[in-house]
């Protein structure tokens, strides 16, 4: 990358602004080039009298901006429709349908953040963002606010660094890249700090609702045996209704030969005598004759 830097610094001192805002511009779109320590040597360049001081923020900013917003629109157009052919099924090995939704959601919530911070903290991250603002079709209107404001930040920061520290601008990039790394890492211990508090905190509450469930389920099987200890319990003694339908029921069991045979052995005699015996006899009256 420092490789770069001479050509680009004989380059813009050649050909003036137009040649800063262009590189400027090129590298707001996501190209790696080194803007950070250009805009240090033209601020020492300012100090010198060179460059107008005003001026190159005028320039560096409207370039970033412009850069931005080519960024975001390239977005829009490609990484949306690309988003949403990953989020289908899973086209790549480590890139699946779950991971593209959680890192929306998780943009969503953070679009404003990442859209200041990598203007000014952290600009290497600077076209990325922009792609995936598009993508995510995050309001225009509230990108551009907060690219402006990160821009300016961004271009004011090297640009008086440079003018105040004069030959001493290499050093202070040297310093300035090591900042934006030492940010960086925080920033993902800090993330990742933050994911293990999280995992560990739903583990524990998934701990504590087996255990929930667990309690329920030996409580209910005590309840079911109690249940099932108490129904051994003696019937209730049955009303005067209950013992007549039962009698009634008996009686009905006996069958119609006895009922018939009882009939039969209970005869009229002419003479009003009844007999148990179970066939006719003579009477005195009628002799010969069988009732």
């Amino acid at each position: 990358m420092n490789q770069l830097l001479p050509d680009l610094i004989s380059w813009l001192q050649l050909y003036g602004y137009p040649a800063l805002w262009l590189s400027v511009c090129i590298a707001a779109i996501g190209a790696p080039l080194p803007i950070s320590l250009v805009l240090l040597a033209m601020g020492a360049f300012a100090a010198l009298g060179d460059f107008n001081l005003l001026l190159l923020l005028l320039v560096s900013t409207s370039a970033s901006i412009c850069g931005d917003s080519i960024g975001y629109w390239i977005g829009r157009k490609i990484g949306s429709p690309l988003l949403a052919w990953l989020s289908t099924t899973q086209k790549l090995r480590f890139i699946t349908p779950k991971t593209i939704k959680r890192g929306e959601d998780y943009f969503r919530r953070r679009a404003g953040f990442a859209v200041f911070a990598s203007r000014c903290i952290v600009p290497s991250l600077g076209g990325t963002i922009n792609i995936l603002a598009g993508a995510e079709h995050y309001p225009y209107r509230n990108f551009l606010v907060l690219d402006v404001y990160g821009e300016a930040i961004g271009a004011i920061i090297p640009l008086v660094l440079g003018f105040a520290f004069g030959a001493s601008w290499e050093a202070i990039g040297r310093l300035l890249s090591q900042i934006s790394t030492l940010i960086v890492i925080l920033f993902i211990a800090v993330y990742l700090i933050v994911l293990l508090i999280r995992t560990l905190r739903k583990m524990r509450v998934n701990q504590e609702r087996n255990a929930t469930v667990t309690q329920g389920l030996a409580q209910e099987e005590v309840l079911i045996a109690s249940d099932s200890a108490n129904s051994t319990t003696p019937p209730l003694p049955r009303t005067h209704n209950q013992h007549k339908r039962r009698k009634v029921r008996k009686n009905s069991k006996k069958g119609l030969f006895p009922a018939t045979l009882r009939r039969l052995q209970t005869y009229k005699s002419t003479d009003g005598l009844h007999t148990g015996y179970g066939f006719p006899r003579e009477t005195m009256s009628n002799p010969g004759h069988r009732d």
